[in-house]
């Protein structure tokens, strides 16, 4: 299924320039997929850890105070939070810098994607959120054909109130069988300023590896007209903050497909990283990572092996009720 749902996506992407910091609706790209099949028996590709801690239980984030929102969102006992890399893109398998320029995945990304789809397709998923970027977007479509729920993935156009009438679902029939995806620029990737398009290796010859390494893996340094990880993080983190947490507090359960540099600004906040710590966390490009949102807390689950595994986590009595459930309605 992965070779030829592979072709079927790859020959129709069109590279796409889409701004670094906003999202224009001209230039945007809908990524129609129909529902794949159930979800398939995968090989366990190991755990990817969130910090240096050996640990897959963190010591839990307590949040300050409760949403903005005027309203009181519903409780729930607890909430599942999916935080996946994109699959490997066009200009990762070159060596490019890449930052905010679009450009999709490759076809070893799609079947990244979908692998990474098999990994969660036993986890509650009620939102997804994006970046702007068509390589997340795409990882977050091709995992979702994966989920024993068979739910459709449908963006959600809020870039004017136009966009957004238009795009809403009025059947409450059709609903239920979609999920809803929210795109973001503030989950962007890092922009590398000048840095983007270049070679990485060939940028190092050229301005010497620690200058490269300082620009690449400092908290605070930005690259020549370009954005810091520090500056990455004030903008992700603000926009997991606002819009993410109250979906959580609600009892939504919720799926973020974005970038290294984003997501690592998140894992920051969520795991209590130092700028020193987080400088060297690395993510793998279509592994997924669980976090449990319990009490205004967040707990570090690891990462889901496969649907037919055990998995290098424990369920909770929540996941593996659900789980149970999918079990009775597809059998």
């Amino acid at each position: 299924m992965a070779s030829s749902t592979t072709q079927h996506v790859l020959s129709s992407i069109k590279l796409l320039p889409t701004g670094c910091f906003h999202h224009d609706r001209r230039n945007s790209c809908v990524l129609s997929v129909s529902v794949g099949r159930r979800c398939r028996s995968a090989r366990n590709l190991g755990l990817v850890c969130a910090s240096n801690t050996q640990s897959s239980v963190i010591e839990p984030v307590q949040l300050p105070g409760s949403p903005k929102s005027g309203a009181t969102p519903k409780k729930s006992g607890e909430s599942a939070l999916i935080l996946i890399r994109h699959g490997e893109s066009l200009w990762n398998e070159k060596n490019l810098f890449t930052g905010c320029v679009d450009v999709p995945l490759t076809p070893k990304g799609v079947d990244e994607a979908i692998e990474a789809g098999k990994r969660i397709c036993n986890i509650p998923v009620d939102v997804i959120y994006t970046s702007s970027l068509i390589r997340a977007q795409m990882t977050a479509m091709l995992a979702m054909m994966q989920h024993r729920r068979k739910k459709v993935p449908i963006i959600v156009h809020n870039e004017s109130e136009q966009a957004h009438k238009w795009s809403q679902i009025y059947s409450e029939e059709t609903k239920k069988q979609s999920i809803p995806v929210i795109t973001a620029w503030q989950l962007n990737e890092r922009m590398y300023g000048e840095l983007q398009g270049l070679n990485k290796q060939e940028t190092a010859d050229r301005f010497g590896k620690e200058q490269v390494h300082e620009w690449r893996r400092s908290y605070d340094i930005p690259p020549p007209n370009g954005e810091s990880l520090e500056m990455c993080a004030e903008r992700a983190v603000a926009y997991f903050k606002d819009q993410i947490i109250p979906k959580l507090v609600a009892g939504k359960h919720v799926m973020i497909a974005a970038h290294g540099n984003s997501l690592r600004s998140i894992i920051m906040h969520l795991d209590k990283l130092t700028s020193q710590e987080v400088i060297s966390l690395e993510l793998s490009t279509g592994i997924p990572m669980l976090y449990i949102f319990k009490e205004g807390k967040f707990i570090r689950r690891g990462s889901p092996a496969g649907p037919s595994e055990a998995g290098v986590y424990a369920y909770t009595k929540n996941l593996a009720q659900y789980r149970q459930k999918l079990d009775g309605m597809f059998q």
